[in-house]
């Protein structure tokens, strides 16, 4: 049977689009997205990393934690979700697994980079990325592995950093020969680079709008005229909850109470609103043993 999420995804990715995809590091960032009106979303793994275990994203969340937050946020939204697969967590035979395991927890795609482990955020100086070949036989391996055609795998090289724009072009054109469904050359520094992406390496791109990154930030139709069929927006989420947790608590120190900052924080019948409380007390309701 189709999965409709899978279908839905490939749908909305079409060159030009500029879908704008949010990025969540958890089940209730996910289901914000959702309630805000977005049409899919990013599991990002950078999230995951900050908000899980407090690290930066340096490769330290493990493939199960990583599958764990993917089946959580299924089990919340009902959005198509790509997955942060980072470099797969190991070779190829590891891909096959990550794979797997991601498309049974619920995601609608996966991202795969080309970075050596451990990997490092997209706009990390001092990263490395393993030769194209390797590559290229991880996304084979990724699509070999997959349940169902209609989940697919987004390849994305952290080249320009490395090697120059070209070789990154050269290797999205081999990647998509390899058999990625979609495309993600992370990083570009320039309008002139994001612009020379989806004529240099044709197919399904995506961007990364990363805010205080290296790319310059541009509005989803101006890169959708680009070509860009998603313009993601990682961390904007995490970043925007992070400095709002620092401003409240921090003025709660000073003044030993809330008071002045109240309009910074969502009131509780609305927080009980965005986790579906209403929902679960139907459900007790419904399954409660009554006398007679």
């Amino acid at each position: 049977m189709p999965n409709a999420l899978n279908l839905a995804l490939k749908a909305e990715m079409r060159p030009g689009a500029g879908l704008l995809i949010p990025g969540a590091a958890n089940a209730l960032a996910a289901r914000v997205i959702e309630e805000a009106g977005f049409r899919a979303f990013l599991v990002t793994g950078a999230g995951i990393a900050n908000t899980f275990l407090g690290v930066p994203d340096v490769g330290l969340v493990s493939v199960t934690e990583l599958a764990e937050h993917v089946a959580a946020m299924r089990d919340a939204v009902n959005l198509p979700m790509i997955a942060d697969g980072d470099t797969g967590f190991g070779n190829a035979v590891n891909v096959g697994r990550t794979v797997r395991l991601l498309e049974r927890a619920g995601a609608n795609a996966m991202q795969l980079e080309d970075q050596t482990f451990p990997k490092k955020c997209g706009h990390f100086e001092g990263k490395d990325v393993i030769p194209r070949d390797e590559m290229v036989q991880k996304i084979k391996a990724a699509v070999d592995a997959r349940q169902d055609q209609d989940f697919q795998i987004l390849a994305r090289t952290d080249a320009r950093a490395v090697e120059g724009m070209q070789a990154a072009l050269d290797r999205a054109n081999a990647y998509r020969e390899a058999g990625a469904d979609m495309l993600f050359v992370e990083a570009p520094r320039s309008l002139e680079e994001l612009a020379a992406i989806p004529k240099g390496a044709p197919g399904v791109h995506i961007c990364n709008m990363v805010i205080g990154g290296k790319t310059p930030l541009l509005p989803a139709a101006e890169l959708g005229a680009m070509g860009y069929a998603g313009v993601v927006y990682a961390n904007a989420a995490l970043q925007a909850s992070l400095l709002a947790m620092q401003q409240v608590l921090g003025h709660i120190h000073r003044n030993g109470s809330i008071a002045g900052v109240e309009d910074r924080i969502m009131m509780f019948e609305d927080r009980q609103r965005m986790v579906r409380h209403d929902h679960y007390k139907a459900l007790e309701k419904r399954y409660t043993l009554r006398d007679g």
